[in-house]
Formats: structure tokens, sequence, C-alpha cells
């Protein structure tokens, strides 16, 4: 579903490097684990597309996403990746319901009323739909993140320290329900984490140094 060759991105500051190569199929998981500072999140938003590499190649569902202009990328993106960010990214005026349903809405999905129910009741947030996003604790609005990365079955998902502020039962109960609806979307699920509780739960990794 998703694999790397050769994959390199310098920045402007001069700073290279360069990461291991990886794969991850479909209904699939990989871990990847790193101190701060080591490139985690630099290489999610490589793969997400939001970062273009000095080197190598990224291909995703059989698609090489180098050549893709900045408009064709978020379009792919939007059809084909889900992303949950370390830190919220929401709609201030809108509820949180509305929040989750946006990006389906953007690409041109219909609005999946009945899964995003489905999904907020296993992430404990069926009960926080109707209220804002400032409303919300910091654990919840990381669950919610991971509501709205779901809620359109994308085929890759990315996912940036996704239990960073969850208590060890939620951590575990989010990293349970990504790794189930990674393999019933036969999405490809990567994780970018310190966390090393994860590791109790996942048991392909790769170590980034």
């Amino acid at each position: 579903m998703i694999y790397t060759r050769n994959l390199a991105y310098a920045y402007p500051n001069g700073r290279q490097l360069r990461f291991p190569d990886m794969e991850c199929a479909e209904g699939r998981v990989l871990l990847i684990t790193g101190q701060s500072g080591v490139g985690k999140t630099t290489l999610l938003h490589l793969l997400a597309g939001l970062l273009k590499p000095s080197g190598g190649e990224i291909n995703i569902a059989g698609t090489d996403i180098g050549p893709f202009s900045a408009g064709a990328m978020d379009t792919f993106r939007g059809k084909h990746i889900g992303i949950i960010y370390q830190q919220s990214h929401f709609i201030a005026s809108l509820t949180v319901g509305e929040n989750l349903l946006l990006p389906a809405a953007l690409a041109s999905k219909d609005h999946p009323r009945q899964r995003l129910r489905n999904i907020a009741e296993r992430l404990g947030i069926h009960g926080l739909l109707h209220k804002k996003p400032a409303q919300l604790s910091q654990g919840e609005q990381q669950r919610a993140s991971i509501a709205r990365a779901l809620i359109s079955s994308p085929q890759l998902l990315l996912a940036d320290e996704p239990t960073a502020s969850l208590d060890d039962q939620n951590c575990i109960a989010v990293a349970e329900l990504l790794a189930e609806q990674a393999q019933q979307q036969q999405a490809a699920l990567l994780i970018v984490t310190h966390d090393s509780r994860l590791k109790q739960v996942f048991d392909h990794h790769i170590q980034l140094s």
C-alpha cells in the first residue's frame, strides 16, 4: 500500500535527514519510534505530501506522489489519506460533529453520519458531538482528531503521537481501535511516536535515530 525508497529531506538551515526504507501493506500497522528531534513528524509530513523530499520515492497505492503539484497532492490526500495530528486543528465556530464531517464534505463524499456515530461511541466522545472544540479537554480533542481521520475510510492512515495525551486505559483502547479500523478498511496505518506503551500493541516497528 505504501513504501519508500532512499527517502531524504533537507531543512532550509542545511540539516539533512535520511530515512530507512519502509513498507506497510493494506490492513497492517507500522510503528515508527524515536526520541524528539530525530525527524518523526518531518517523516509523517513527507508521507502525507505536506513536505517535498530532497530525494527518494514515496509510493502510495501504486502512485508515486513525487511529481504531484500542490493542488494535485491536496486532491490525492483528500481521497486517500487520513491524518491524526499531534495538535488538534478544529474550526472553533463549528461543533465537534460538524468538524468531524467536514473532511468528507470537502472530498465530495457522502456524509457518513452512521459511521460517525459508531466511531464516536467507540472513542467515548458520542456525547460531545454537539459541543464546540474549546469545550473539550486535550484528551477529548485528541480522540476527536482520531475520529475525523477515520471518518472518510482512507486507504492510508498517518498518526502523529495519537496517544501522547491519553492515560494508559485510553491509550490501549485507541491503539486497538486504530488497528481494528485499519484492518477493517484494509488501510495501511503508520504511527510515529515516542510513546513506548504502543510497543506492547504493535510488533512491527522501525526506530529512527
